[in-house]
């Protein structure tokens, strides 16, 4: 009896032991922009506990159940199955515990079941870090595995579970008197894991203490996360149900969302125009307008000069905010004009992806050729699936490039050398079947992701020292304005709508976290010959809303785009923005806005406003799934 108590006691606590020991480390691995002290390490591992606790029982009952079983089989059998137990979980929670870690950096958000969406395609996935980072990144999870297989030979595996009895039968009194022990050991660790006696289940909420999120994500446990959400966000039926029906119709109500184009203000000289769409990777407002956000004033305009002299000549949208944070999402959002969620990725799910509506199956129904290019391997995230799905006639990834410079970028192909490309696709010369396309009146949509500007940073350009990341969104906006500098002398121009936006934003400065709104605001550009004349809107609006906006401009309807709006039109009367994370949503409007993570249940609210905002966030997000569930 006592062996196996032993045994039970000390597995617990090497488990235990990790998970306190590895939030130590995400502390000190990811101190880079939070400011915390020697005590809040404390307060994080105190108020941390109950999730690790609750974790460490789930995975301490499979030993409990061995240990049940060696009461009927003897011990032979469940000791062989505890030994294997061990090899299999230390591994495991060795690889959760340490890309926990080192995602956080890049993710700002904890492990969740958000890493399913990329584990399937790990070379693209890793392609934004470098070969040492990955090496380091397996040497420590080896590390971590080795430590813990080393504790559990020396302190586990040489406990012997022997039987009082020599028989492998279940034996009175003794035999029952261990069964009742470990039954109630079994209903202690139930607790645990359920996190006490009362309505309220354990979820990652228990944990979050601090007005300082990182503290509070420091505190989740990683595996607990991951587990909890791969059960939850499958199940779109019941995913976000906050208010039942008719309560959630009547506060979405208040946000007037609505597919009509009236008397909108009309920015275009032709209803026809050829329509070129750049998809900026994470080049957020703070490229544009860095004095806004802390950094030198001095450097004003001088990260994207291009971007600014665009703005000025044509149409700038300055108060729209992306819907989501990953590249995936927001191609989704602008091209589909369909919103993000905070815990799925709409594009990796083909068979729902397949029916949004699109920009590009709208303008090919209406007479236009459609093309989509990438400098990177538009295979990842189902990204081709998706683009082909809904209306584009052709998407292209890295192999339309020489293999020479296939790999110019961690990512694929530098972006001089795909927007050479483009230039070509939107201005090339008078071959047969443009000109063919043109005696049939085909106005052309190409679409472009750039990918230089995504991390690892590193580009052929070295004009911002000491800044790797303001000097990639520096090449980046070199590339535009030459390409922009090229399409201006071509033919091309006169005809031709430019729009410029990126996918998202992206956390920079070092320190801006999601708690503050401003971290996803994105600028959007419109120019080109097509363009009426300079013009600048102010009006609070989202990603989403550009399909809406376009579309009514060329006079086209748009009553299968549900969630985006014409910006432009008079029935724009309730200017709001949404934006979801991992784990959290935020909304704003002309009041205010509210930032909430959705794991925490009872979070009070510290403006007046704040619970209205609230409601109309939540009414969103289930108003927005029920039409996802349906798909």
């Amino acid at each position: 009896m006592k062996a196996r108590l032993k045994y039970l006691g000390l597995f617990f606590i090497i488990i235990l032991t990790t998970f306190l020991m590895m939030k130590v480390v995400f502390m000190l691995y990811n101190a880079s922009g939070h400011d915390f002290s020697i005590g809040d390490i404390f307060a994080v591992l105190y108020h941390g506990l109950p999730l690790d606790l609750s974790t460490t029982s789930y995975l301490t009952g499979v030993p409990l159940l061995f240990c049940f079983l060696s009461l009927w089989l003897g011990d032979k059998w469940p000791r062989l199955a505890t030994k294997s137990y061990c090899y299999f979980i230390a591994p495991l929670l060795a690889v959760i515990l340490v890309a926990d870690t080192v995602l956080y950096k890049f993710w700002q958000f904890k492990l969740d079941a958000t890493i399913f969406n990329y584990i399937d395609d790990p070379k693209n996935a890793l392609a934004s870090v470098s070969p040492w980072f990955i090496l380091l990144g397996v040497l420590a999870i080896a590390a971590l595995a080795a430590l813990m297989l080393f504790v559990f030979k020396f302190l586990v595996f040489r406990r012997e579970l022997r039987s009082e009895s020599r028989k492998n039968k279940f034996q009175f009194p003794n035999s029952y008197l261990q069964f009742l022990a470990l039954l109630l050991i079994g209903g202690i660790m139930f607790l645990l894991v359920r996190g006490g006696v009362g309505r309220s289940t354990m979820n990652v909420g228990h944990v979050y203490y601090s007005q300082n999120q990182f503290l509070n994500h420091s505190a989740v446990n990683p595996v607990f996360s991951l587990i909890s959400s791969s059960f939850k966000v499958q199940d779109f039926e019941n995913l976000y149900n906050f208010y039942d029906t008719g309560s959630c119709d009547s506060i979405f109500a208040q946000l007037h969302y609505n597919t009509f184009s009236v008397d909108s203000d009309t920015l275009l000289t032709t209803t026809r125009p050829d329509i070129l769409l750049i998809i900026m990777e994470g080049c957020g407002s703070v490229f544009m307008e860095p004095q806004n956000y802390g950094i030198a004033k001095s450097q004003g305009r001088n990260i994207t000069p291009n971007l600014w002299r665009l703005a000025d000549e044509g149409i700038y949208f300055s108060r729209c905010y992306a819907n989501s944070f990953r590249t995936d999402r927001g191609l989704v959002c602008t091209l589909s004009g369909y919103p993000a969620f905070p815990d799925i990725s709409v594009m990796k799910l083909a068979e729902k992806a397949r029916t949004l509506p699109s920009i590009a199956r709208t303008l090919a129904d209406n007479g236009y050729s459609t093309e989509f290019l990438y400098g990177g391997d538009i295979n990842f995230t189902n990204t081709k699936a998706y683009l082909l799905s809904t209306g584009y006639q052709q998407a292209r990834g890295y192999e339309t490039f020489p293999a020479s410079v296939r790999h110019s970028h961690s990512w694929g192909v530098q972006d001089h050398i795909v927007l050479d490309t483009l230039y070509n696709i939107v201005a090339k010369s008078q071959s047969h079947k443009d000109a063919e396309s043109r005696s049939r009146g085909i106005a052309k949509f190409v679409s472009c992701l750039t990918l230089s500007s995504h991390e690892d940073w590193q580009v052929p350009y070295n004009r911002i020292k000491n800044d790797q990341i303001a000097n990639a969104m520096a090449y980046l906006d070199d590339c535009i304005g030459k390409l922009v500098a090229r399409l201006k002398a071509s033919p091309a121009w006169s005809n031709l709508l430019l729009i410029i936006l990126p996918d998202h934003s992206i956390s920079y400065p070092d320190g801006i976290t999601e708690a503050n709104p401003e971290r996803n605001r994105i600028p959007i550009i419109w120019t080109g010959g097509a363009v009426r004349g300079p013009h600048r809107i102010e009006t609070l609006c989202n990603q989403t809303d550009l399909a809406a906006t376009l579309l009514g401009q060329l006079g086209m309807p748009h009553s299968d785009f549900s969630f985006s709006r014409d910006v432009l039109s008079s029935t724009y009367t309730y200017p709001c923005a949404v934006h979801t994370f991992g784990g959290g949503v935020t909304f704003i409007n002309s009041t205010g806005y509210i930032v909430k993570e959705l794991a925490v249940e009872n979070e009070k609210l510290a403006v007046k406003d704040q619970e209205s905002l609230l409601r109309k966030a939540k009414a969103y997000l289930q108003k927005t799934m029920q039409d996802f569930a349906k798909r």
